[in-house]
């Protein structure tokens, strides 16, 4: 197989490496970037103007030991955590292979507020996993830890912590971790981003490789705001006994109601699985829909402990979940974007790609072309992959969730695309494909609704502003010299700033 989906990176600095700060002042608004996505629904949608691209304000490694598979960076990196107060909160590998901090960084220059050591280890893995970090609104910080424990801080603001604002969680009873620490750090592992809810309440997807006692199965687990645990399996939540994990780097998505907690489960790296929804209070089951290929109705599409795709919940309650082709190459490697109604009892139109991605929500009012009917449009990645059969024209696409359209690789009824927009770099290494471009390395992106746009990063090392007023990228500006790299999203301050990771470094971008 070709290498699946190509991503790009180049040097890392190991050191700060400051810039003239901003002059913008944080904003306060209704809710911080929180976690990955944004919010519990994954939207992608920034709360406040984001700040033109005009030069880097100041960068800093997110990790400290970047491995490279020839030309390319296969790493997937957490994404990065604003507070209301302006606090820039960043999950940081350490080691070549393992081993995580947290730092937490002034917005306006980048200078070292605080920062905190972890014991977390990862699960067993190809690509490396993202490390995620998650913001409640009640401004607690938790992080994972060894075992399946979760660390929390409160007032991460503060360069040092008030008392009794630390401590350490464990969904299975903090108990039971203190008489057995080595058997349940070796056997259990968090393994997929952390999502808080409105009240508080944190969800995360864990995996289980040893005997524990309490026995644990891989499945996934929630702590309450008061810190009690619960958690059920993942073969449980699927009412099927084949599935044996939670999708690695799966974040959980809540319903706009936050009752619904929704998630991927599997049987395995590259196989078959469900999009369970479960009751985010009890975790008990609720429904689940088999996740079938587009254009092989009766194949399983795959998950990929490579990707990171993550469900999506629509305004009017729609789940979009990303995932693989069920035969290789059959469609140029881009997986679909599978969309169900909230109870997953109806399948409806799916776009034409879903590899690694997770769609950002776009409020049709901000694509001043559009004359369909839907409140809202997904952007999502459009890469078309040379290596792989593809046309080598890497795009980013804004569909139609209710409207179809054939798919012109394929044949398959598929979302309409309302815009399309190619990547601007050549592809050096497709030189024979007329057309080919670098491709876009995000894995969800921030939409700016005051600007009508969207901030992307592609792996020819440029980030863009992709003005959905005039279907152009209106902004651009180079932040490394370009490599494949795996996908990362893109973040808005609270005053602003705008956050892309690239070649390991987290860069704070703004006027």
């Amino acid at each position: 197989m070709a290498e699946v989906p190509h991503l790009t990176l180049c040097c890392a600095a190991a050191l700060l490496i400051p810039f003239p700060a901003t002059s913008s002042r944080a904003q306060s608004i209704a809710a911080p970037w929180g976690g990955y996505g944004h919010d519990a629904q994954h939207s992608g949608i920034s709360e406040v103007a984001s700040q033109p691209l005009r030069r880097v304000l100041w960068r800093t490694p997110v990790d400290l030991a970047p491995r490279y598979s020839g030309t390319a960076l296969l790493a997937h990196y957490g994404s990065p955590l604003i507070t209301r107060l302006n606090t820039v909160i960043v999950p940081v590998k350490t080691g070549a292979t393992d081993g995580f901090r947290v730092e937490a960084r002034d917005a306006a220059d980048g200078s070292l507020k605080w920062m905190l050591p972890t014991d977390y280890s990862l699960p067993s893995h190809g690509w490396l996993p993202s490390y995620n970090i998650a913001l409640t609104p009640k401004n607690r910080l938790y992080y994972p830890g060894a075992g399946g424990t979760v660390y929390y801080r409160d007032a991460p603001d503060l360069t040092n912590p008030p008392p009794n604002s630390t401590g350490q969680l464990a969904f299975y009873g903090l108990t039971n971790y203190q008489a057995a620490p080595a058997t349940y750090n070796s056997n259990v592992k968090i393994n997929t981003p952390i999502t808080a809810d409105r009240y508080g309440n944190i969800f995360f997807g864990f995996q289980v490789s040893g005997a524990t006692t309490p026995a644990l199965q891989s499945g996934i687990a929630r702590i309450a705001e008061d810190g009690t645990g619960s958690w059920i399996s993942a073969s449980a939540a699927a009412l099927d006994a084949g599935i044996v994990k939670v999708a690695l780097n799966c974040a959980p998505a809540l319903s706009n109601d936050h009752r619904t907690l929704y998630i991927g489960v599997s049987r395995g790296n590259y196989s078959g699985g469900y999009l369970v929804a479960l009751d985010s209070r009890t975790l008990a089951p609720v429904s689940k829909v088999r996740l079938k290929d587009v254009l092989h109705a009766g194949d399983d599409a795959l998950l990929f402990d490579d990707g990171t795709a993550s469900p999506t919940v629509g305004p009017d309650g729609d789940v979009y979940y990303g995932v693989f082709e069920s035969s290789f190459y059959a469609n140029h490697l881009r997986g679909w974007m599978l969309h169900y109604d909230k109870t997953l009892a109806v399948t409806k139109t799916a776009g034409a790609f879903g590899w690694d991605d997770t769609a950002s929500i776009v409020p049709a009012y901000l694509v001043p072309s559009y004359q369909g009917a839907s409140s809202y449009l997904l952007l999502c990645k459009y890469n078309n992959y040379a290596g792989a059969g593809g046309d080598g024209i890497n795009k980013l696409a804004v569909l139609d969730p209710n409207d179809t359209m054939a798919d012109p690789a394929t044949g398959a009824t598929v979302m309409k695309e309302i815009l399309a927009i190619a990547g601007p770099t050549p592809d050096s290494e497709f030189p024979d494909v007329p057309g080919a471009v670098r491709e876009w390395c995000i894995n969800i992106a921030a939409v700016d609704p005051f600007t009508r746009s969207a901030i992307v990063h592609s792996e020819d090392g440029k980030i863009y502003r992709w003005d959905f007023a005039s279907n152009t990228l209106l902004q651009t500006l180079t932040l490394t010299a370009g490599i494949g790299e795996a996908y990362t999203p893109t973040v808005v301050g609270v005053d602003g700033t705008v956050y892309v990771i690239a070649n390991a470094l987290l860069f704070a971008i703004g006027r």
